[in-house]
């Protein structure tokens, strides 16, 4: 579309013009989605209407939240607005009075907000949602102009310290981490088990936290023996896991020889630079015998992508930009020149169509 001027003729006059300005007050307002949805996960109302077990009326999931001063008017603007985003549905019942009264219910949007299923995303919604996140993104600006990472300039110290200096930090995002990688888990044990059904011998987890993954890969697929790596101070605090070793390092230094590697959501957190010395390290660390491989489970962007969980992908790509020092999301064509200039001769993509946009890339080196 060519240039118009916003005279308020043409913008009364011109639909295209009135879409772009009702997409600007989309985006302007977009914050709101996410804070008003906070605001029913912190009262826990699709809770109160699954205990309840059927679709309830206003007063009834008032009477349920724990207030001496409790702001109905306020809360039914709230869920007029969580109706009209479908995350809660509404329905009008004629009482025998005459008067109308309205019934809400859960979507299968709400379902997944409920605190206490297993596969909950409403710890993960409260941690990304919190001040401590959102603060940077005002930041971004200021860095493209002047450099810097808007983490740091929003807080004083980088993520990782912030995590290893304020433990309630630390606790918000670990909590909020540990509800999104229960589903990564079974998607990538399900997606990938013709993989890992003809693995031989040891698997290392590079990268591997309290070892939850190979935990999981190594009871589904006993045949594997699991080694859990990481840095010194996680690895002492991690439980024992029947098939598996825990070995503490840096990987950055050197990586335990193995048949085959894993690395899941490790290398997004870097730049190329230091995704290509971990890479190396891999490398050297599975290069003894034909047909080990690198198995990376991370994100594959497609930027013009209509996948479920393409748009998403993105956001999560400018987290990384907030978060962290070089951390960023790769496309296909980033990931090939990363693992060729790391020495891996070819590469095999399997979408986890299931999850976020994850994928396995196979990385061999033969």
């Amino acid at each position: 579309m060519g240039s118009k001027e916003l005279a308020l003729g043409n913008v009364n006059e011109d639909a295209e013009l009135l879409q772009g300005q009702a997409e600007v007050y989309k985006h302007l307002f977009a914050y709101a989605d996410s804070l008003v949805l906070r605001s029913a996960v912190e009262l826990r109302i699709a809770d109160i209407i699954h205990s309840h077990g059927q679709a309830m009326s206003l007063s009834q999931i008032a009477s349920k939240i724990a207030s001496s001063s409790l702001n109905i008017m306020c809360l039914e603007r709230v869920m007029r607005m969580l109706v009209r985003k479908k995350i809660f549905t509404a329905h009008c019942n004629e009482q025998p009075s005459g008067e109308t009264l309205t019934l809400y219910g859960l979507t299968t949007t709400s379902m997944w907000l409920l605190h206490d299923q297993e596969l909950s995303l409403a710890p993960a919604f409260l941690t990304f949602t919190d001040h401590s996140f959102t603060k940077p993104w005002y930041e971004i600006s200021r860095s493209i102009k002047d450099g810097g990472i808007p983490f740091v300039r929003a807080h004083g110290e980088s993520f990782w310290e912030m995590t290893s200096n304020n433990p309630e930090f630390n606790k918000l995002f670990n909590h909020g981490m540990a509800t999104i990688t229960k589903h990564t888990l079974d998607a990538i044990i399900k997606g990938y088990k013709d993989g890992f059904s003809e693995l031989e011998g040891t698997l290392v987890d590079v990268g591997g936290g309290i070892g939850r993954l190979v935990a999981n890969i190594v009871k589904t697929y006993p045949h594997i023996k699991g080694i859990n790596f990481d840095v010194p101070h996680v690895v002492a605090n991690a439980p024992l896991h029947p098939g598996v070793t825990h070995v503490g390092g840096d990987i950055f230094k050197e990586i335990p020889s193995a048949r085959n590697i894993i690395i899941k959501s490790v290398l997004h957190d870097w730049d190329d630079e230091d995704c290509l010395r971990i890479l190396k390290n891999c490398q050297k660390a599975v290069s003894q015998k034909k047909g080990n491989k690198v198995i990376i489970v991370d994100i594959v962007l497609h930027p013009d992508g209509e996948g479920l969980f393409d748009d998403a992908a993105i956001t999560l790509d400018m987290l990384m930009m907030t978060n962290c020092i070089g951390g960023k999301e790769r496309t296909e064509n980033q990931w090939n020149k990363l693992l060729k200039e790391a020495g891996f001769t070819h590469l095999n993509i399997i979408p986890l169509p299931t999850t976020m946009s994850l994928s396995i890339i196979e990385a061999f080196l033969h």
